[in-house]
C-alpha cells in the first residue's frame, strides 16, 4: 500500500507527487531536509494573508493623516482668528462683530464642502455593467484570447459605452468583474471601480468622481475664500505688530502665523482650483487630462466637451441657486455623458438606447451639438 502526497519543490511553480511506503505513513521528507507531519497546513498562505489584512489596515489608518493635518490647521485658525484676534486684539465693537460673522459664513461652508468631500462614498457602476454569473462562468472558462474578447461585445451590445481600450477592446475591470462605463476608472486605492473618476486625493482620503466633484470644486472655492479673509482682515494688524502699535504679547504670534498659513494655503490652492476650473471648462478628468479618452478615430480629449455652459450644468446642474451649496445637482447618473459631436457617436457599444431606458439606464434628451444613439450602429472592434 502506499500514500500519495502532493510536495511543493521551492526551485519550480508546479507541485510534483512522490510515494511514501506504508512503513511510515503519517511522515514524509520533503527536500532541503524538512520534515512535514501529514494532515498539517502550511502556515505560509494564512501568515501572508494576516501579514495582508494588517499592511491594508496600516494603510488605511495612515491614509486620515493628511486630514487630520487639515483638520487640525483649521482648528488652531479658529482659535487663533476668533480668540486672539477678534476678542483679544480688536477694541471696536462693530469691527469686532463683522469679522466674527464674516469668518463664521466662511467656516461653516468650508467646513461643510470639505466634510461631503471626504464622506461622499464615490459612486460605482450599476449591476447592469457586472457579468451575469453564466457570462462570468462562460468568460472564465474560455481559454482563447479572440473569444473573450467576443464575449465582452455580446455583453456591451445592451450597455451605453462609446470609449475604448487604447488596444480597440472593451474596457473591462478584471477585479471588480464588470464592463466598465464610459469614463470610469478602478481605483487602487478604494479598491474599486468609480464613475467619472477624476483622482483620488490624499486631502479627502477619498476618490473624486461623479458623485462628489461638485463638492471637491467647492471645497477649493471656499477654502480659497477662506484664506483670503483671514488674510485680507489679518494683514493690518500684522504691519501694526511688525511696528510695534501693538503690545507684544501671545497674540502677536498667532497673526504673524495666521497671514504666513493663509498665504501659504492661498498660493497652492489657487494653482490647483484654475486647474480643475480649466478641466471642467473642457469637460475632461484629470485622468482624461493625461490620457485621452479613445473613440472610434481614436483618443480625442475634447470628445465629451459639449460647450461652456452645458459643461458647467452637467457638474453644477441646472438650478443655479444650488452652484454654491454642497448638494448633489449635477446631471445624469454617471453612466452615460454626451459627446461633442454626431460622428463620434458611431462607435457606440450599444445596440439600442430604448432598451437602456426601458431597464431604468439614463435617457438624455439630445439637443443640436449633441449624440443622439443610433440603434443600427454596430459594433467595430480592433484587435
Amino acid at each position: 500500500m502506499t500514500v500519495s502526497l502532493l510536495h511543493f519543490s521551492p526551485g519550480n511553480t508546479l507541485f510534483s507527487k512522490f510515494r511514501k511506503s506504508s512503513a511510515d505513513p503519517l511522515r514524509a521528507v520533503p527536500r532541503r531536509g524538512l520534515s512535514v507531519a501529514a494532515g498539517e497546513h502550511d502556515p505560509g498562505p494564512g501568515l501572508k494573508m494576516a501579514i495582508s489584512r494588517g499592511l491594508r489596515c496600516c494603510q488605511r489608518i495612515f491614509s486620515w493623516i493628511p486630514v487630520v493635518i487639515i483638520s487640525s490647521v483649521v482648528l488652531w485658525s479658529y482659535y487663533a482668528y476668533v480668540f486672539e484676534l477678534c476678542f483679544f486684539t480688536l477694541h471696536n465693537t462693530l469691527e469686532k462683530v463683522t469679522y466674527v460673522l464674516v469668518f463664521h459664513v466662511c467656516f461653516v461652508m468650508f467646513c461643510w464642502t470639505y466634510w461631503k468631500a471626504i464622506f461622499t462614498p464615490p459612486s460605482t457602476p450599476s449591476k447592469k455593467f457586472h457579468l451575469s454569473f453564466s457570462d462570468k462562468e462562460r468568460y472564465e472558462m474560455e481559454e482563447r484570447p479572440d473569444v473573450q474578447k467576443q464575449i465582452l461585445i455580446d455583453i456591451a451590445k445592451k450597455l451605453p459605452i462609446f470609449t475604448r481600450a487604447q488596444s480597440g477592446a472593451i474596457r473591462f475591470c478584471d477585479r471588480c468583474q464588470l464592463i466598465k462605463p464610459d469614463r470610469c476608472h478602478h481605483c487602487s486605492v478604494c479598491e474599486t471601480c468609480v464613475l467619472k473618476m477624476d483622482h483620488h486625493c490624499p486631502w479627502v482620503n477619498n476618490c473624486v468622481g461623479f458623485s462628489n466633484y461638485k463638492f471637491f470644486l467647492l471645497f477649493l472655492s471656499y477654502s480659497m475664500l477662506y484664506c483670503v479673509f483671514i488674510a485680507a482682515t489679518v494683514f493690518q494688524y500684522f504691519l501694526k505688530f511688525w511696528v510695534g502699535e501693538l503690545p507684544n504679547d501671545r497674540a502677536k504670534f498667532h497673526v504673524l502665523f495666521l497671514l504666513f498659513v493663509a498665504l501659504m494655503f492661498f498660493v497652492s490652492l489657487m494653482f490647483l482650483f484654475g486647474y480643475h476650473c480649466w478641466l471642467v471648462a473642457k469637460n475632461r478628468s484629470t485622468l482624461e487630462a493625461f490620457s485621452a479618452p479613445v473613440f472610434q478615430n481614436g483618443p480625442d480629449r475634447n470628445g465629451f466637451n459639449v460647450g461652456v455652459r452645458k459643461n458647467l450644468t452637467q457638474v453644477f446642474g441646472e438650478d443655479k441657486r444650488l452652484w454654491l451649496f454642497p448638494v448633489f445637482t449635477s446631471q445624469g447618473d454617471g453612466h452615460y455623458f454626451p459627446l461633442r459631436t454626431l460622428c463620434e457617436s458611431q462607435n457606440p457599444l450599444l445596440a439600442s438606447e430604448g432598451r437602456w431606458g426601458e431597464d431604468g439606464g439614463s435617457d438624455e434628451d439630445s439637443t443640436d451639438g449633441e449624440v443622439e444613439h443610433d440603434p443600427s450602429v454596430t459594433i467595430d472592434v480592433e484587435y
